[in-house]
């Protein structure tokens, strides 16, 4: 008894620190993602005068009036281009890490992802079924959408019925069960029509569009699902030190576990619908913002949320620039960054170990 009430006390002690940095902290991330959103903006493939590019966003600035001496060309490549892709970017990022969290936080395992649960699987049978059969490519975002949200929900309506409702041990293996399902289903429907794998596999590898529909597209669930999870930080904080004194503080575990995981993978749904499958952002940005700024939820999940955009930002960046005027896949570049991390991580658990 005296463990568990020594867990709590040390579990509010840290949130009171972590809500005593978190201002700071935010200001800092928040002074990141401008850099790398203007950065986004200013390099491409196209050359476009930075000045040029300065003067023209501050003269969209209410009460600002200034000359940017741009082409009419230019400012099409900036606002109809480059800038809703970088926004793209920042949101699809921001999603993923965050979702990322929350998905840590309920599972109390910091190697959970967005797609732990079958997202990624239900999105790439979806995905298929419609690029195969149908398509339409106007359809693939919706088809997309519905099959990560689908196989969430199996993979939760798996776990209830194999076990105690909300046990997370069980919503794993229910999760690895359906991903393993659908991907076999997904690679049984690839053979059917080879000469479409170019496009199904383009979709996998993900990618970023400057196309402003699609970011209106996820825009209200991308604020909904983001808004409920920053305003479950302090429950998740209450989670970690486990389910038995979160009860006694009044607090009902399996609904927070569950409106968290349905914020979550609202996040993830949204995210996969307008970019496929972009790995590694979900584990590696929290990780490192745990590793800065402490293991609190009321600081990881703003964090990851402003973080995760801005590695996103630079991913992109990265991705059309490298080859340019070719692109690399952006999960290929994440895919660069999260393997070296893991590594990394693995070192530093087995000399923590040893």
């Amino acid at each position: 008894m005296g463990e568990r009430v020594s867990a709590v006390v040390d579990a509010g002690r840290a949130g009171a620190g972590a809500a005593r940095r978190r201002p700071l902290a935010l200001a800092a991330a928040l002074a990141v993602l401008a850099l790398c959103l203007l950065a986004g903006l200013m390099i491409g493939a196209a050359g476009v005068p930075v000045r040029g590019i300065v003067l023209e966003l501050l003269d969209r600035l209410p009460l600002v009036s200034a000359n940017s001496g741009l082409a009419p060309v230019e400012r099409g490549l900036l606002f109809q281009l480059r800038l809703p892709r970088v926004v793209m970017a920042a949101v699809v990022g921001g999603l993923l890490a965050v979702a990322g969290a929350g998905y840590q936080g309920v599972f109390r395992n910091p190697l959970a992802d967005p797609y732990l649960l079958g997202a990624a699987a239900g999105a790439g049978l979806t995905t298929t079924l419609m690029i195969v059969l149908v398509q339409v490519d106007g359809l693939v975002p919706i088809a997309a959408f519905a099959g990560a949200i689908g196989g969430v929900l199996l993979a939760y309506a798996l776990g209830n019925t194999a076990g105690r409702a909300g046990g997370t041990a069980t919503l794993v293996l229910a999760g690895v069960a359906v991903s393993s399902f659908l991907s076999a289903v997904q690679t049984f429907v690839q053979q059917l029509r080879v000469e479409q794998l170019q496009r199904i596999y383009s979709w996998i590898l993900g990618g970023i569009d400057g196309d402003w529909s699609k970011v209106w597209l996820i825009a209200p669930y991308a604020v909904v699902s983001a808004v409920v999870l920053l305003a479950h930080g302090r429950l998740l904080d209450v989670l970690s030190v486990g389910d038995d004194e979160a009860t006694s503080l009044g607090v009902n575990a399996v609904r927070v576990r569950f409106v968290v995981l349905c914020a979550a993978s609202l996040a993830t749904a949204s995210a996969v619908a307008v970019s496929g499958l972009i790995g590694f952002v979900g584990i590696v940005v929290p990780h490192v913002v745990r590793r800065l700024a402490g293991v609190s939820y009321r600081v990881v999940l703003p964090l990851s949320l402003v973080a995760g955009a801005s590695f996103m930002v630079l991913a992109d960046l990265v991705a059309r620039t490298v080859l340019a005027p070719a692109e690399l896949p952006i999960g290929v570049v994440t895919a660069f960054i999260g393997a070296p991390f893991f590594v990394g991580l693995l070192r530093a658990t087995r000399a923590v170990d040893t």
